[in-house]
């Protein structure tokens, strides 16, 4: 899978499980608030049950000649009787328990007017302890269900993000063999042009080439890069690198050579540093790539005129031009395939993104400065 269809399945499985755990998060808190009164209120019609029982008990004791009064208490019921002003009379409380009951705490209370009025007592308070037993069974339930919903959501939701990014799955397949295809038939034509245009270089009586051959050695250059760009892309993670210890100086003054004609075209100003004993570990066609794509960039989107300036160090390789700039928003995603932050220019928008693949590839650090109208600088960084 693709790395723009694994952040487009991402994303969809962020949306839709995001919606999905808010809406089953509601309705399970709902359903949690509903079964929980409901087993309050079942508790509670077990304590008025309770309440009557006890008033029963005082009826006795009032109707009875016993000299000695027992009043009824109950294991896990507490209970209070009051006169007709709700003043505590007597009762199981371990204090004084006042008849208005406005504060929360983890019983439940029930109050009930006692007729006829006897022994004094116009009202009855019973309480007991809430059965935490049920609402906690309930509320294992209710987490069992959204893990289960959400494992069941979760392995849906990536089935439904397969077939959403499909697609696209067809249409990046349908690309690639599109610039699979391009690249094939433009090999010949182009090797060709370059191979004649060697010939004529050689053969040729007048030691300076006329403009036209030199804008013919330039479109040819420009179509060769471009090959090798989308040969490359095609290849993607395909791609066999044969490791060498590259001298890395030979190779920007060489790639320097090759750029000339396009930097005069330009009539840029063109300064190179470079250290003749930098030597890395890495494939030859890479590097190539690393340093055409950043050159032809500082050409391409460089002003008439502008400057450019290459440097080589132990450290780092960068290029520096005094072009258009990149606006402060793009440099977050100028690295992006097919993200160009200039459209007044050629180009397809691949030629950071191979860069990055690059230096990626061999651990490297790629750092993009820019500010818009004054110029951009770009460094690839070996030795941290």
């Amino acid at each position: 899978m693709l790395h723009s269809e694994k952040r487009s399945l991402f994303r969809f499985l962020i949306i839709y499980l995001g919606s999905t755990f808010i809406l089953f998060s509601v309705a399970s808190w709902l359903f949690y608030i509903s079964s929980k009164h409901h087993l309050l209120d079942q508790q509670r019609e077990s304590l008025k049950y309770e309440a009557e029982h006890i008033k029963s008990q005082l009826r006795i004791l009032h109707q009875s000649n016993a000299q000695k009064l027992v009043y009824p208490q109950h294991k896990y019921i507490k209970s209070a009787i009051y006169d007709l002003d709700k003043v505590y009379i007597f009762g199981t409380f371990q204090e004084d328990q006042s008849l208005d009951i406005n504060k929360y705490d983890n019983n439940l209370y029930y109050i009930t007017k006692i007729e006829p009025y006897y022994l004094g007592a116009a009202y009855l308070l019973v309480s007991r302890a809430i059965v935490s037993a049920p609402i906690e069974k309930l509320q294992k339930s209710i987490f069992l269900f959204m893990l289960g919903a959400g494992l069941f959501f979760t392995i849906l939701g990536y089935f439904l993000g397969k077939l959403f990014v499909a697609p696209m799955r067809d249409a990046m397949e349908q690309l690639n063999h599109f610039i699979q295809d391009t690249t094939h038939e433009l090999n010949t034509p182009i090797s060709t042009i370059l191979t004649n245009i060697e010939m004529i270089e050689t053969f040729s009586e007048h030691e300076e080439k006329s403009r036209e051959l030199k804008r013919i050695e330039i479109a040819s250059k420009t179509l060769s890069r471009i090959y090798d760009d989308l040969t490359y892309i095609n290849l993607n993670h395909k791609y066999h690198r044969n490791i060498v210890s590259l001298n890395m100086g030979i190779l920007v003054e060489e790639r320097m050579v090759y750029f000339s004609a396009m930097a005069e075209a330009k009539s840029l100003q063109v300064s190179v540093d470079t250290d003749p004993n930098v030597i890395l570990q890495i494939d030859r066609n890479d590097a190539i790539r690393l340093v055409d794509n950043l050159i032809s960039n500082a050409i391409k989107y460089n002003r008439s005129k502008g400057i450019l300036h290459v440097v080589l160090t132990e450290k780092q390789f960068s290029v520096k031009d005094t072009g258009i700039g990149i606006r402060s928003k793009d440099l977050q995603t100028i690295l992006q395939r097919f993200k160009r932050a200039n459209k007044s220019e050629g180009g397809f928008g691949i030629g950071l993104d191979i860069v990055n693949q690059v230096v990626n590839s061999y651990g490297f650090v790629l750092e993009v400065r820019s500010k818009e109208s004054k110029g951009t600088e770009v460094r690839v960084k070996w030795e941290k």
